[in-house]
């Protein structure tokens, strides 16, 4: 979209746009093995049901099962037992990722990254007459345009189908890609948010998980637009100062934070095992998690940004999981110290239980 002439700020309408990549795991896996398609699939881990491993993606014909990421692979075996599962590949992944991006930079519009399958795209339209606009370019003030011609440049780079949320902010351009799957395209602002969200459970907002939904629920608040209604400074009494009057505004579809154009860069590096065995000894257990320790301050290093805080996850069995973390003295890029300030972490989770799964993450400083 173009302009002859100098667009005021009473021209111009900002728009959020969520762009998410259907499926993209299971979609790439599919591009690369063209006989899958229409099949289930399931990625994770090496690719075999038998072993440990959690699942990574599925594609819609395996979630039609009730396979879901983060299932372990021998529960998504058994719910969609005539699945063909792969093991995941990350390069090929980050790979088809870049070329999505850079697609999507190539439209006009800030592109703020949030990982392989996810970008915020924030677009100025217009209501000015184009100047000399390309073939198949969108109509200015219309944002519906807009991410379909997203959608077919997408489609054209990589042939991967993408939906797009439309919002007069992130918070409402996020939740509205939920309602665009698989495909499609959905726009939701402040005329249709009490509509289209107020009916629904909090924990269909983003940034509300199921325990805080249950403690809301606890407080009389179940449904979005109960929690729109609450009182702020109530709930700042009940969850505290920050937390409560910023559900309020989660429920009320507000959000200021802008689309930032800056490359993404990770906020913390993190390598993680998963035991075919669980282990009894805690030696055992200590001597994996200085071996993770060390992986992460190697990646660290390739970074060449410093880590404020170390973080340990243990998932004991069957599978619960739980997460301590540190920070430390200084940020450090030190193999040695990121591997004591793992170590400490560890001995704040229970000994004695069967251990299933270990890793370690290593928060940059500033992060």
């Amino acid at each position: 979209m173009r302009c002859t002439r100098r667009c005021t700020l009473l021209d111009v309408t900002r728009w959020v746009l969520h762009v998410d990549l259907d499926q993209f795991i299971a979609a790439v896996e599919v591009l690369r093995h063209p006989e899958l398609a229409g099949r289930p699939v399931i990625v994770g881990g090496a690719g075999d049901p038998t072993q440990r491993a959690v699942v990574a993606t599925a594609s819609y014909e395996a979630r039609e099962y009730g396979v879901q990421s983060g299932m372990p692979l021998r529960t998504a075996a058994k719910r969609c037992p005539d699945a063909v599962f792969l093991p995941a590949d990350h390069a090929a992944y980050e790979e088809v990722s870049a070329q999505v991006m850079t697609t999507l930079r190539g439209l006009d519009v800030v592109v703020e990254v949030l990982g392989w399958d996810e970008a915020f795209l924030g677009a100025d339209t217009t209501d000015a007459e184009p100047g000399d606009p390309e073939p198949g370019d969108p109509e200015p003030g219309d944002p519906e345009a807009l991410a379909r011609h997203i959608q077919r440049a997408v489609l054209a780079a990589t042939q991967l189908s993408c939906s797009v949320g439309i919002g007069d902010n992130k918070l409402r351009a996020k939740l509205a890609t939920g309602f665009a799957k698989p495909a499609g395209v959905f726009r939701l602002t402040a005329a249709n948010w009490h509509a289209v969200m107020g009916q629904r459970p909090t924990d269909a907002l983003w940034g509300i998980g199921r325990k805080t939904a249950r403690k809301l629920a606890e407080l009389g608040f179940v449904t979005v637009g109960q929690l729109a209604a609450a009182d702020p400074a109530e709930l700042a009494q009940r969850l505290g100062p920050a937390m409560g009057p910023w559900y309020v505004q989660l429920a009320r579809g507000l959000d200021r934070s802008p689309v930032v154009g800056t490359p993404y860069v990770p906020r913390s590096r993190s390598r993680e095992t998963t035991f075919q065995r669980d282990l009894t000894d805690w030696t055992q257990v200590r001597a994996e998690v200085a071996t993770l320790a060390r992986r992460v301050a190697a990646d660290v290093r390739d970074d060449g940004r410093p880590v404020a805080r170390v973080a340990v996850k243990v998932r004991f069995a069957p599978f619960i999981t739980h997460t301590r973390s540190r920070t430390l003295a200084e940020p450090t890029t030190d193999e040695v110290t990121l591997e004591a300030g793992a170590l400490e972490v560890l001995e704040r989770f229970e000994h004695g239980r069967p251990v299933r799964l270990l890793g370690v993450r290593g928060e940059f400083a500033g992060g």
